[in-house]
């Protein structure tokens, strides 16, 4: 491995760990939006262009959230703000979905994951401009037949975008009612239940060495995950202080905005242009 190759990459993965812990900070939504994307170019830009670099991005994307979705949830149990008895509910079905979507994942190539990463995003971006926190599905979280419906779906689009529970989970107990608050500390324990099953199935799978970055372990880069993790832990306390001294629902429809960017670029990735 050529060190000047090395050096570069360590230089980008800091780069790219501090404007995610940043985001996350700022505007409470997960690393892992930001992350996969910006894996994905930065090995790509550093010669590791192949049909199973999608996987490395959405597996190192998701073994971050592990150690970030757990510190956040043990930070906002500090205020006693989860809802332990919906972490309860929903947890078998979203670690069932979760599950699923890690095989769907291995399963697929980089195009067919860029185009998926992109649909999605495109979603979770329309939703961050338009949506508005009065809408509503119903005045309290759903049991049975709906639960069953709506957890594993939580789950397996998390995966397959190697994002933990933010994205999804807490615009869906919005529309249900609970309060943000309390709903962007009970989905980080749904990032929790959605990255740990899915990394230790990712752990396990075998990619080709020679096409893989240096420092990989099944579908893992472990460079990316510690570097990313050192630069998150200082910088998403900076971004939630300050949060406190901007305007989160604009800079929510900007991000949001950024994200159509993104997702747009990895559409046209995924399609060949």
């Amino acid at each position: 491995m050529d060190i000047g190759l090395l050096f570069a990459m360590g230089a980008l993965l800091l780069a790219i760990g501090a404007f995610a812990g940043l985001l996350a900070g700022l505007l409470g939504v997960g690393g892992g939006i930001v992350l996969v994307p910006a894996f994905f170019y930065a090995f790509s830009a550093l010669g590791y262009e192949s049909e199973v670099l999608m996987q490395v991005c959405l597996a190192t994307s998701l073994a971050t959230i592990i150690v970030t979705s757990i510190r956040s949830v043990l930070s906002h149990n500090k205020r006693g703000a989860v809802d332990w008895g919906v972490l309860r509910g929903w947890a078998p079905g979203i670690v069932i979905g979760a599950l699923v979507g890690v095989f769907v994942a291995t399963a697929l190539r980089t195009a067919a994951l860029q185009a998926i990463f992109g649909i999605l995003a495109m979603i979770v971006a329309a939703y961050m401009v338009f949506g508005r926190s009065s809408w509503r599905l119903g005045p309290q979280m759903p049991t049975g037949p709906a639960r069953w419906a709506l957890s594993p779906g939580i789950g397996f689009l998390s995966v397959l975008m190697g994002i933990g529970g933010g994205s999804f989970g807490v615009p869906v107990m919005s529309l249900y009612g609970m309060a943000i608050h309390r709903a962007v500390a009970t989905a980080a324990g749904f990032g929790v239940l959605i990255a740990v099953p899915s990394v230790a199935v990712f752990l396990l799978t075998p990619l080709p060495a020679e096409v893989t970055p240096p420092w990989t372990i099944g579908a893992v880069n472990l460079v990316a995950f510690a570097l990313v993790i050192a630069m998150t832990l200082i910088t998403a306390p900076m971004g939630a202080a300050l949060a406190h001294r901007t305007d989160a629902a604009r800079l929510k429809r900007i991000f949001g905005l950024f994200l159509f960017l993104v997702a747009a670029n990895m559409l046209r990735k995924a399609a060949g242009f």
